[in-house]
């Protein structure tokens, strides 16, 4: 899978330069393309945005140098084109899952007070928000869903890891712990230290169904 982001700004991705994602490139399991929109604008200032028709605060980011971008990184429009909105459908499990299980992905990061309406309704597939509130610029939910998704490519996890984390079923995840088995007198539960399977699988999936009735009574009903 290939994901492409369009940004104008670029160096906020150095972050998924790091850990899991870094190896999962590394082998090849997944492509990351980060592609900025300021070397497509045909402004010789490298200026990408412009004050809005009608009036308004703050700026508008111009059609042209996003639409060159996106021939670019995607001529034929064969990949599935994503624009970071607060106004998107919210992205859950269930939608990464099925990103990660699709075509390639091209996400584009709007900023200052967005962009030209044109561009969304002539050359994006949809809008995805990570939640109900507002952000300075699209890179930050950009790579939410990059890290999200990716989780679910073939052997950038385990498959054990992924059947038991939260959402992945019908119940949010069991405690983990680890050494030492006893901390300031805050003890592992004794059930875990027993070798017991039968009995452990049985209090992992008690603690499953009381944590969520505790934290997310919503999933349950």
């Amino acid at each position: 899978m290939k994901i492409s982001v369009l940004t104008i700004f670029p160096e906020m991705f150095e972050a998924l330069n790091h850990s899991i994602l870094k190896r999962a490139r590394d082998k090849g399991l997944f492509e990351l393309e980060i592609v900025n929109i300021r070397d497509y604008t045909t402004n010789k200032h490298r200026k990408v945005d412009d004050y809005p028709f009608g009036g308004g605060a703050g700026m508008v980011m111009m059609v042209q140098p996003i639409f060159d971008a996106l021939e670019a990184v995607d001529k034929g429009h064969k990949a599935r084109r994503i624009y970071m909105s607060p106004q998107g459908q919210v992205f859950s499990h269930k939608l990464g899952v099925e990103l990660a299980s699709g075509r390639d992905i091209v996400l584009l990061c709007g900023h200052y007070e967005g962009v030209d309406q044109r561009v969304l309704d002539n050359y994006i597939d949809e809008e995805i928000s990570i939640g109900d509130y507002v952000l300075t610029g699209g890179e930050l939910p950009a790579m939410v869903i990059i890290d999200s998704l990716a989780r679910q490519i073939p052997e950038v996890l385990d498959k054990e890891s992924l059947e038991s984390e939260s959402f992945t079923g019908d119940f949010l995840e069991y405690p983990q712990y680890t050494r030492p088995s006893e901390f300031q007198g805050h003890e592992v539960p004794s059930v875990l230290l027993s070798g017991n399977h039968a009995w452990i699988e049985q209090w992992k999936l008690d603690k499953q169904k009381s944590v969520t009735a505790e934290k997310r009574p919503d999933l349950i009903d």
